[in-house]
């Protein structure tokens, strides 16, 4: 049986993370990658959620090396039939940090005087009692945490979860105006045209209208959402 979950996050503190560098601008996209998610949710490794992965893969404790492992930590949630889409703001605002430093040296040798000019840089933040929404599928029922941390900052953000009306599938074109993984949908449905959202690992799409199976729900006709979505990575 399949269970969707809408779930909404609003923020007590500013969201940072760099979506995009341009010169000494550092911006946070307004929206928030599924792999990301399933971090912040405690989805990955976790023995609530049948979730475990090898003990050279392990992330619970301890991460010996700085590299993503996306493909070993998100397996383990498809087995489970579980499955997050990314996040859009429902509504936002942007905070604009200013951040400066210097070159501190504590033994100097003797020559010519330089000037001492700060570094600096600005942070395009995602402001505090901003919302998102995203969904979770699941086949059996979930209990998530109340509140989670997001970002470089591990921002505070407290979490909200209504179950939708058992969904109805359907068959044909539709438009899925929630952004979606491409690499998650385009093997069980023809993605026709979309808008891209440019964020690592993986760019998002939204306003996606594709041919395949989705869901929709009694009294919201405007929601539609892929069926047969899983995580899936390039070689």
């Amino acid at each position: 049986m399949t269970i969707i979950y809408r779930c909404q996050l609003e923020l007590h503190d500013s969201l940072y993370f760099a979506t995009r560098e341009i010169g000494r601008l550092y911006e946070t996209e307004p929206a928030i990658h599924n792999y990301a998610l399933c971090y912040a949710l405690g989805l990955v490794d976790s023995l609530i959620y049948s979730t475990t992965v090898a003990e050279e893969d392990s992330y619970r404790y301890f991460c010996p090396e700085q590299v993503p492992k996306y493909e070993q930590h998100l397996t383990p949630l498809n087995k489970q039939g579980i499955y997050l889409t990314p996040a859009r703001a429902i509504n936002y605002s942007a905070v604009l940090n200013t951040w400066k430093y210097a070159n501190n040296n504590y033994h100097v040798e003797m020559e010519k005087t330089q000037k001492n000019i700060p570094s600096f840089g600005r942070a395009k933040e995602i402001a505090p009692e901003s919302q998102f929404e995203f969904f979770l599928i699941a086949q059996k029922q979930l209990k998530l945490p109340k509140w989670i941390r997001l970002g470089k900052w591990m921002s505070k953000a407290e979490l909200i979860v209504e179950e939708l009306p058992k969904p109805k599938t359907h068959e044909g074109l539709f438009t899925c105006t929630h952004p979606l993984n491409p690499l998650d949908v385009m093997f069980t449905n023809q993605v026709i045209s979309y808008d891209v959202v440019n964020m690592p690992p993986v760019s998002l799409i939204q306003n996606v209208q594709m041919r395949g199976q989705y869901y929709q729900f009694d009294g919201s006709k405007e929601l539609k959402i892929p069926v047969r979505m899983e995580y899936r990575f390039g070689s």
